[in-house]
C-alpha cells in the first residue's frame, strides 16, 4: 500500500487530490513525429494502492478500452484512497492501424515486456510503458479480447500461486479462473515477477464494444478496488458460482482437420462431454462433412465466429473441468 504522495514518472508528478491527463510519448514515426500513448492519473487525497488498468495491448481489442475511459472518465472519484493509472490504449500504432500487432514489423507488443530501451521498437515502447506506469504500482488489471474471427467468454487469468494476484483474480468476481503464469513477455507475467501482481480479463471479441462484457468488467474492477480499499464505499462481489482451471488440467485450442464452412453446435460458456459433436465442416455442396468432436469433456472458453476455416484454425478453445465443476456450471446456468 502506498501512502498519500506524488505519483511521479520520467517528466511528471501527480499529486495527492490531482488529476490528470496527457499523452506520453512512447515511440516516433518515420516521419520523426511523436507516437504518444493516451494517461489518465487519478490520485486520491487518502492513501491506498496504486492500481493500473490497461488495454488495447492488441490494438483491435476494444472492449478493455472502453472500460477504462468509463473507469477514468464516469466514475465519481471523491472517494478514491490511493492512485488509479488508467492505460486505455498501450499499443498506440496497432490501434491507430486497427490491427493486433505493431506495425512496426509486426511484432506483439504484449510478448516486448517488460522492454529493453536498447533494443527493437515494441522492447523499447515496453520498457517506456513498464517503467513509468506499471512498476510504480501495487496491482494491475490488463483487459484483452480474443483476437478477430474468435470470440472468448468473460474470464480471468492468473498465477494463482501468488497470493496477491490470486487475491485481484478472486475479487474480479469472475465465474471462471484459469490458472497460470501466462507466456514470457506478457504485461501480467513480467509485471507480476516485478512485485506488481496482474491478471489478464479476457472477454468477447475483436474490433467492436460490447455492453454486455464492458459493465461486466466495470463490476469487476469495481470489485477489486473495493477489496484493496481503494473503494470504501464499493462493495467486493461474488459471481454466485466459481471454477478454476489449474495449470496441470487439459487446455488446448481444437484445430479444424478440414476446410470448409462451420456449424458450431455449442457456444462459449458452455460444458461439452467427452464426445460429443462441437462442431460440423462442410463443403459448399454441403457433400463432404467432417465431425468435429469434444476429445475430453471440458468447458467451452473460446470459439469461432467467423465460419469459415482452412484445415488447422482453430475452432474453439476447450479447457478441461472435472464431474463436481461441470454439474456445479450447469446447475448455474440451467
Amino acid at each position: 500500500m502506498s501512502d498519500a504522495e506524488p505519483f511521479t514518472f520520467n517528466g511528471g508528478r501527480v499529486e495527492p487530490g490531482e488529476t490528470q491527463r496527457f499523452r506520453y510519448t512512447i515511440s516516433e514515426t518515420y516521419l520523426g513525429d511523436p507516437v504518444r500513448m493516451p494517461v489518465m492519473i487519478i490520485n486520491g487525497v487518502a492513501s491506498g494502492p496504486t492500481v493500473f488498468l490497461s488495454a488495447a495491448g492488441h490494438g483491435d481489442e476494444l472492449n478493455g478500452v472502453e472500460v477504462v475511459r468509463e473507469v477514468s472518465d464516469e466514475w465519481d472519484h471523491n472517494d478514491l484512497c490511493g492512485t488509479l493509472v488508467c492505460l486505455p490504449v498501450l499499443n498506440v500504432p496497432g490501434f491507430i492501424a486497427q490491427q493486433r500487432y505493431l506495425p512496426i514489423y509486426d511484432r506483439d507488443l504484449n510478448r516486448s515486456f517488460p522492454g529493453d530501451p536498447d533494443s527493437t521498437s515494441a522492447k523499447r515502447m515496453a520498457d517506456s510503458i513498464f517503467r513509468n506506469f506499471i512498476e510504480p504500482c501495487d496491482i494491475g488489471i490488463d483487459f484483452h479480447t480474443s483476437t478477430r474471427g474468435r470470440t472468448n467468454m468473460l474470464h480471468v487469468r492468473a498465477e494463482m500461486g501468488n497470493d496477491t494476484t490470486a487475491r485481484v483474480a478472486n475479487a474480479f468476481a469472475s465465474n471462471v479462473i484459469i490458472d497460470s503464469e501466462g507466456p514470457s513477455g506478457t504485461l501480467r507475467r513480467e509485471a507480476t515477477e516485478a512485485g506488481v501482481p496482474t491478471v489478464t480479463v479476457e472477454m468477447g471479441e475483436a474490433h467492436r464494444f460490447q455492453r454486455e462484457f464492458i459493465d461486466r468488467a466495470l463490476a469487476g474492477t469495481k470489485s477489486v478496488l473495493a477489496e484493496f480499499g481503494a473503494k470504501p464505499t464499493a462493495a467486493v462481489d461474488w459471481p454466485g458460482w466459481r471454477t478454476v482451471i489449474q495449470g496441470s488440467e487439459e487446455k488446448t485450442w481444437i484445430r479444424a482437420d478440414a476446410g470448409g464452412m462451420v456449424e458450431m453446435h455449442a457456444d462459449r460458456g458452455d460444458v461439452v462431454q467427452e464426445g460429443n459433436r462441437i462442431a460440423t465442416i462442410a463443403s459448399p455442396f454441403k457433400t463432404d462433412t467432417s465431425m468435429v468432436e469434444a476429445p475430453f469433456t471440458g468447458l467451452l472458453v473460446g470459439v469461432l465466429e467467423n465460419p469459415v476455416v482452412y484445415p488447422g484454425n482453430p475452432l474453439c478453445h476447450l479447457v478441461e473441468v472435472s464431474e463436481r465443476r461441470r454439474r456445479v456450471i450447469e446447475s448455474h446456468r440451467g
